[in-house]
C-alpha cells in the first residue's frame, strides 16, 4: 500500500531511508493501542524502557505500557523525568542511562521515548550512548515532535552555551503518531509544533503553504482529516530531506533550520524557563527570517508580509514575551551550532517555498535589521 492511499484509509507509512538505517513513520488514530505490535515487528529484543515525563506519563503511560505488555516485551521502571526544556540536560542524560544500567538492560533491549521533543531527544541521546548505542523508538505526542523532531536522527541536550549543542545523530527503529494524543494537547503546544508544520511549506512547498493559508484554522482545531494531511504531508518531506541528507553535510538538511537561527537564539536569552516554547521561538524566527531575506532585497515584500500575516492568523507569536536587544540576539546567533569557522550561517528565503542557505551571512546588515525590529 502507498504513504497516500494508506493516508486516504486513516493511516498512512512513510519511510525513511537514511544512509544509516531505514525505518517506517506510522501515522493514524490509535496507533498507541497497537504500539506492542509494531514495535515487536521490528525489535530483536522484548526488554524495554519508557522515558516519558510527568504529564504524558500520567495521560498515556498506562495504556501504553499495557500494549507493549500484551506483545510479550518485559518492562523496566519507566524513567519520568519533569516536563519542558530545562529537562534536557546532562545530569537528567545521567540519569536515563544509569536508570537502564541499574536495571540491567543489555544490547537488544530498546530506549523508548514516549512524549515531546524533550523526551524524544534526551532519550534518544542516551539510547545512542548506552552501551555504544542501543534500540531506539519514537513514540511522540506533541505535533511539534511528530512532524520534526522525532523523525530524521537529532538527539541532544542543551548546554549554558545554547540549544542542542551537544548530541549525536542516531536514528529510531521505528516511529509511532497516534493523532488521537492531540486531543489533550493544550492549545499553545498545538500552535507550537504549528510552527515547524508552516516551516516546510516556506521551504519549498508553496502549494502546501497555499493549503495551510485556507485551513490553519481545521489543523489547529483539531480536526482529524485536516492533522493527518499536515502530519503526512511534514514527515514526507523531514523523510525526503534525511534520506538525501543525513548529517547535515550538503546544505540539503541545512533548510529544515529555516527560521532556527533566531529562534534558537530567543529561546537562550529566555532561559528555557518557559515563557517561550521551542514551536514559537521556530515562528517568530520564520518571521524574522523573511523578514531579512525581505531587507536584504532578497525576498519580495509582499511574500514577508504574507509570511507575518499568516503568523498572526494562526495565533502565532510574531515577537517574544521578553525584552530582548539586537546585540543580545546576535551574540546568540553567533554561539548557533550551523555557523561554520567563526562565519554566520542563515536559511533565507527568494520567496515563499524558496528557501536557501546564506554562508557567511553580513553580520553588520543582521544587527541593522535586529536593530529596526527590537527598537535597540
Amino acid at each position: 500500500m502507498t504513504a497516500s492511499a494508506a493516508e486516504e484509509q486513516g493511516r498512512c507509512v512513510v519511510n525513511v531511508a537514511a544512509a544509516s538505517a531505514s525505518y517506517d513513520i506510522i501515522i493514524g488514530a490509535g496507533v498507541l493501542a497497537q504500539a506492542g505490535e509494531k514495535l515487536a515487528a521490528v525489535l530483536p529484543g522484548r526488554r524495554a524502557i519508557v522515558v516519558t515525563d510527568e504529564n504524558v506519563a500520567g495521560l498515556y503511560l498506562q495504556v501504553f505500557s499495557q500494549s507493549l505488555r500484551a506483545a510479550g516485551f518485559s518492562l523496566a521502571d519507566p524513567v519520568i523525568l519533569p516536563p519542558g526544556e530545562e529537562t534536557k540536560n546532562f545530569s537528567q542524560l545521567q540519569h536515563i542511562i544509569e536508570s537502564c544500567l541499574a536495571q540491567k538492560l543489555d544490547r537488544k533491549s530498546a530506549v523508548i521515548a514516549l512524549g515531546g521533543g524533550v523526551v524524544g531527544d534526551i532519550a534518544g541521546f542516551a539510547a545512542s550512548m548506552l552501551m555504544r548505542g542501543v534500540n531506539f523508538v519514537q513514540v511522540p505526542t506533541t505535533l511539534l515532535a511528530q512532524v520534526d523532531s522525532s523523525v530524521g536522527g537529532k538527539t541532544a541536550v542543551n548546554t549554558k552555551q545554547g540549544k542542542n549543542l551537544a548530541g549525536a545523530f542516531y536514528q529510531p527503529k521505528i516511529v509511532l503518531i497516534d493523532t488521537e494524543v492531540l486531543k489533550t494537547l493544550p492549545a499553545r503546544e498545538m500552535k507550537a509544533g504549528y510552527a515547524e508544520v508552516l516551516k516546510y511549506a516556506l521551504i519549498n512547498d508553496p502549494a502546501f503553504f497555499e493549503w495551510l493559508d485556507g485551513n490553519h484554522a481545521a489543523v489547529l482545531s483539531g480536526d482529524a482529516a485536516a492533522l493527518s494531511h499536515a502530519i503526512a504531508v511534514s514527515c514526507r518531506a523531514k523523510a525526503e530531506v534525511v534520506a538525501a541528507d543525513e548529517r547535515e553535510e550538503k546544505d540539503i538538511r541545512a533548510l529544515l533550520n529555516l527560521g532556527h537561527t533566531f529562534g534558537h537564539a530567543l529561546e537562550a536569552l529566555g532561559g528555557y524557563d518557559g515563557r517561550l516554547l521551542h514551536g514559537e521561538a521556530v515562528g517568530i524566527g520564520l518571521g524574522l527570517a523573511y523578514g531579512f531575506s525581505a531587507a536584504q532585497g532578497i525576498c519580495p515584500p509582499e511574500d514577508a508580509a504574507r509570511v507575518e500575516r499568516h503568523l498572526s492568523d494562526a495565533g502565532l507569536m510574531t515577537s517574544p514575551p521578553f525584552a530582548v536587544t539586537a546585540a543580545q540576539v546576535l551574540e546568540k546567533m553567533r554561539g548557533d551550532k550551523k555557523a561554520s569557522e567563526g562565519k554566520m550561517t542563515l536559511v533565507l528565503a527568494k520567496g515563499i517555498g524558496q528557501a536557501f542557505v546564506a554562508k557567511d551571512a553580513d553580520e553588520g546588515a543582521v544587527l541593522a535589521f535586529l536593530q529596526a525590529r527590537t527598537g535597540t
